[in-house]
């Protein structure tokens, strides 16, 4: 009853009663237990599966062999040493950078066709991201269905605009597969291009191009004295993500080639796919992932540097 009147008593005169000593703590550290959750969260499901696959990496975590014995770098030294690792690498490299670069061709072609106003453009816009809203392997599959001898109607089309059978195999002849993926690849994310740098044309200030034409400048000229050291950290930034995603390429190649004939549709992506689920050699695939995120990782920090120092003139 004591205790109740010196509380009310504290009350009446204004001074907030005093509290116990974990409430004093939760008190000071409100703002740490807000996130606490998040921040378990992403321990949980990113920290540790992360330095799990790095203890991984180091022993013998094979279905296939017993027990998990410490191996040191022969995992890495499997990877290095393995040709067809060093094959789906390069092809990842090549693949990645034509179809990112007649992505980024095209797409600025469109920008720079679509960022005046004309009656339709809105519809043709709508159109012309739809296939960035589509999953890889629909598109894959809508590839593989176009394309695929004797059934795709591609070859039929091909015969009749050239006056002669066409019998190309697109999934199973050189180089008419890495065309397919290419076109695929190109087909889907063509979009993304040309949204960013559609985006970037539109910051471009009109007043720029108003005092050019004053001056007799053409539109080429204008091209490369305005438009493109404008857009060019928009550019960048297009090509930045556009790569990063591209070196991933696994759906596309799973649906249309299954990584063949043979281990000639091997990417990155899809031999470490292979030799980790497939091959169930789990510690050289966890191996070979950390090597290849060594390597996007150094292609990450030179892209963003070089964006970083990027500026409009």
């Amino acid at each position: 009853m004591q205790h109740t009147a010196t509380i009310s008593r504290l009350k009446a005169a204004g001074a907030p009663p005093r509290l116990s000593g974990f409430a004093q703590w939760a008190d000071r550290h409100f703002k740490w237990l807000l996130v606490a959750p998040a921040v378990l969260l992403i321990l949980a499901l990113s920290v540790y599966p992360l330095l799990f696959s790095l203890v991984v990496s180091f022993i013998n975590y094979d279905f296939q062999v017993p027990g998990h014995a410490f191996v040191g770098l022969k995992n890495f030294e499997r990877v290095v040493f393995d040709p067809v690792a060093r094959w789906s690498l390069l092809l990842t490299a090549w693949l990645s950078g034509i179809s990112v670069a007649i992505e980024f061709v095209l797409g600025l072609l469109v920008a720079l066709t679509m960022v005046r106003s004309f009656p339709g453009r809105g519809v043709i816009m709508s159109i012309l991201i739809v296939p960035l809203f589509i999953s890889p392997v629909i598109v894959g599959q809508a590839w593989t269905l176009l394309l695929q001898r004797p059934f795709g109607p591609t070859n039929y089309i091909l015969t009749q605009l050239l006056g002669q059978e066409v019998t190309i195999g697109w999934m199973t002849e050189s180089p008419w597969l890495y065309v397919s993926l290419i076109i695929a690849d190109v087909w889907q994310w063509t979009p993304f291009m040309f949204v960013i740098l559609l985006a970037g044309l539109t910051a471009i200030p009109p007043n720029l191009y108003e005092a050019a034409e004053l001056d007799g400048v053409n539109a080429w000229q204008a091209f490369w004295a305005i438009t493109l050291p404008h857009l060019a950290p928009m550019m960048l930034l297009a090509l930045t993500f556009r790569l990063l995603d591209a070196i991933r390429m696994f759906d596309t190649i799973f649906i249309m080639t299954g990584g063949g004939p043979g281990t000639r549709t091997y990417t990155a992506s899809y031999y470490l796919y292979t030799v980790g689920f497939t091959q169930f050699h789990l510690s050289q695939a966890t191996a070979g992932s950390w090597l290849f995120l060594i390597f996007t990782a150094l292609v990450v920090m030179l892209l963003v540097r070089r964006l970083l120092k990027t500026e409009p003139v």
